[in-house]
């Protein structure tokens, strides 16, 4: 409601050019008439786009759900916004200037502050939660095992190990039996709650490729039907990838989602399956980041702006997430975001830094620190160990890319049959069933995913009663060789059935599991050092190998261990896992569940790879004849059209089911005269009183030139296949007209998604 208030307002920012050109535009049509429908618009459009009704750029209506953003129209809307704050005169004008660049610093602080609260509940819940499964404290059943046996140092406030022996943490049951049998029911109770919970996020979505049946590149299938999504399930980075690269997913970030994100990863994470809390902690962030932005107008009414602080949003998430705040700014800049500036670099360094200050203040770990895995090994390195990080290299990438490639393939045949795809919570209760029957023998594997790691990465000169060094201190260590093997592997396996359940998920923390488990067999094998070290090399190696992070991953395992001496080791077993990845699956885990998910994501550096191999030309993605007849409209010598050819074009579209398409205006000619997209078009043609039926509509002209893009950008049809991809992607293009070689007759019209659409066809 204050958005419509706000958007109604009359305003006084035109610059003389804009007055001049609305003014002209008023002198062609009636007063009345003139009136009427201008407060029809502005009643829909926000005060910033209505200062570009009379610019050539036009206004725009808010975006459709599900359709591509234009992020030149909202780089000119901003431009307005920012002239007409900035121009204003006196203390008044320079307090209201400096408002407005102090709120991307304020927001950005907002947003790491509201993370780390999220990210404290959740890890204060889960590791409570998550101990239910072997016993509970007698002192206080809200107390996770670690906290029931430690006590708070009087000197420091942190907590100090009592002993091995705890006597106020009950086992439910001293027979193994008993207690594997009350492991496997609260896991599979806590997986249905997790289920439970995220089905309440479903919704439908139109399919990315839907289109005519005659213009889908070869194909003639008709239309595709639309797709079933639940907002909450897995991790939610190839969502927000999406979203960052210009397209709108409705409600993807809204705070019922985040409410099911905390509250489903919370029971997931407890189950004991593989799968972690970190990748759903970045979407979190990204809701609180987007919930934040839009309390403040310059963001919620820019989509570009918008996007510009969920990127700062996200490096929160895995600041959080891992007590990594450098290695947070970089993951958001390496891995999500498509568009990064400077100045959002320095945003999310403020909002990665809030987070961290904030989370270590609650410590939720009882450490009082940010460091989770914190080791301390105090041996260096040799150079013949080097050998042997780029042996955990060759072989965690081997992994990495086998796992990438087998998760693809289970997920698009497995997940596909009916009772799979129909009943998730069915898959979702196998999966528990099968993880807890396999981990809970295995001593390295019963306990959650980030104990298993600290457990992995023990330095066993300091004990401390850990089962681990227990075991390698064996003269016979065949049974714990057997069980870091079995462990390995089930890792593995497990790991590539669990990433796409639909359950709030995330792949960082498995993966670390299963490379550490690899790493630590191999450093037995390794004499005179701590085979911690390898474990915590190959945790990095095989988490490259899947996600192929590289720096930002370096960042956040010195970032998770403290172990700074250690970097050298970790950039060549990360770099090493990266390249054979690469050779096996040229893309990651996240690339490949875009895919399966089927959202319309352009990366612009894999685009250019795949048609630089084709060498193809841009008129390839001419659409066919007939197509091209029903998107164009001639707009004659009068530049006048009945509101009844409009209706029928307008019909003619959304049979398409692109949702972002539009009309190209020409002339007799075939000269371009500006482009009109679809949901404009159909605000236009249905809202009351806005056209006359029995009136020519003026759309150059008249009261819909304010929609009108008098100014798009067009390209040769004998233009390189790359020009079309470079700038989609680098200057976020919406639509691109095509015009013909020597004589610049339009020809073509390419939006995004015909664009990724295409780029899959090449691909597959």
């Amino acid at each position: 409601m204050a958005q419509d208030e706000e958007a109604s307002e009359n305003t006084h920012l035109l610059s003389p050019r804009v007055a001049e050109l609305s003014s002209q535009r008023r002198s062609t049509q009636p007063p009345n008439d003139l009136d009427e429908a201008s407060s029809i618009i502005s009643s829909h459009v926000s005060k910033e786009e209505q200062e570009l009704a009379g610019t050539a750029v036009g206004e725009r209506l808010p975006y459709n759900d599900y359709t591509t953003i234009d992020w030149l129209h909202d780089l000119i809307k901003d431009s307005f916004r920012y002239r007409a704050i900035h121009s204003r005169k006196g203390i008044k004008g320079r307090l209201f200037a400096g408002w407005d660049q102090c709120q991307g610093w304020i927001a950005a602080a907002l947003i790491g502050l509201f993370t780390a609260i999220v990210a404290f509940l959740v890890d204060v819940a889960e590791a409570t939660i998550s101990d239910y499964k072997v016993g509970f404290c007698s002192s206080n059943p809200f107390r996770n095992k670690e906290q029931c046996c430690t006590r708070k140092s009087p000197l420091f406030g942190v907590l100090d190990t009592v002993g091995e022996d705890c006597s106020q943490w009950k086992m439910w049951s001293d027979f193994f039996w008993g207690g594997f049998g009350i492991y496997i029911g609260f896991a599979a109770l806590f997986g249905v709650v997790a289920g439970a919970v995220t089905m309440t996020t479903a919704a439908n979505l139109p399919a990315a490729s839907q289109d005519d049946g005659k213009d889908h590149f070869g194909g003639d299938e008709g239309p595709l039907v639309g797709k079933s999504m639940y907002m909450a399930a897995g991790s939610g980075i190839p969502e927000i990838k999406t979203i960052l690269s210009g397209f709108v997913i409705p409600h993807f970030l809204d705070f019922k989602v985040l409410l099911v994100k905390a509250i489903g990863a919370t029971f997931a994470v407890a189950t004991g399956m593989c799968l972690g809390k970190e990748g759903p902690f970045v979407h979190i962030s990204t809701c609180v980041g987007y919930l934040v932005a839009s309390l403040f107008p310059k963001y919620r009414e820019n989509g570009r702006k918008m996007r510009e602080m969920l990127s700062v949003a996200c490096s929160a998430g895995l600041s959080v997430a891992f007590g990594a705040p450098i290695g947070g700014v970089l993951f958001s800049y390496e891995e999500i975001s498509t568009y990064f500036p400077r100045k959002v670099l320095w945003r999310a360094f403020l909002c990665s830094l809030t987070a961290a200050v904030v989370l270590k203040a609650l410590n939720p770990n009882g450490t009082g620190k940010l460091v989770l895995f914190e080791t301390k090994y105090g041996v260096n390195y040799d150079p013949v160990h080097y050998l042997v990080f780029i042996f955990l290299g060759l072989a965690d990438g081997l992994f990495g890319g086998v796992f990438c490639k087998a998760n693809f393939l289970w997920s698009k045949s497995f997940r596909k049959y009916s009772i799979i795809k129909n009943h998730p919570v069915f898959e979702l209760s196998l999966v528990v069933l099968v993880t807890a029957l396999l981990q809970y023998p295995n001593p390295l594997t019963r306990e959650a995913g980030d104990v298993i790691i600290k457990n992995l990465l023990v330095d066993c000169r300091n004990p401390e009663g850990s089962w681990v060094c227990e075991q390698e201190n064996l003269q016979n260590k065949s049974r714990y060789y057997g069980w870091l093997i079995y462990g390995t592997s089930v890792k593995l396996i497990l790991t590539i059935i669990t990433f796409g359940c639909k359950l709030p998920s995330g792949i960082i923390i498995p993966a670390l599991d299963a490379g550490a488990l690899f790493g630590r067999l191999v450093g037995q094998l390794i004499p005179d050092i701590s085979p911690g070290i390898f474990a915590m090399v190959g945790a990095a190696a095989f988490l490259a190998g899947v996600s192929r992070m590289t720096v930002s991953l370096t960042v956040i395992m010195f970032e998770l261990t403290g172990e700074v001496d250690y970097i050298p080791p970790f950039m060549i077993a990360i770099l090493v896992a990266k390249w054979v990845a690469d050779a096996l699956s040229s893309e990651g885990v996240y690339d490949l569940a875009q895919t399966v998910l089927g959202h319309p994501f352009l990366d612009p550096e894999h685009a250019l790879s795949i048609v630089r191999d084709e060498g193809s030309l841009v008129e390839e993605l001419i659409p066919p004849a007939q197509t091209m007849r029903e998107i164009t409209v001639d707009v004659g010598v009068e530049r006048k059209v009945s509101k009844s050819l409009l209706s029928s074009k307008l019909s003619q579209l959304k049979a398409r089911g692109l949702m972002d398409a539009g009309l190209v205006l020409v002339d007799d000619n075939a000269m371009l005269h500006g482009y009109l997209a679809q949901g404009e078009l159909d605000f236009a043609v249905h809202e009351e009183g806005l056209l006359k039926d029995d009136e020519p509509v003026d759309l150059l002209e008249g009261i819909m030139s304010t929609f009108v893009d008098r100014t798009p950008l067009t390209i040769s049809a004998k233009a390189p296949m790359e020009y079309a991809v470079e700038m989609f992607g680098k200057l976020g293009l919406r639509h691109l007209i095509v015009v013909e070689e020597g004589t610049g007759k339009v020809v073509g019209v390419i939006i995004k998604k015909r664009l990724v659409l295409y780029l899959e066809g090449l691909q597959h």
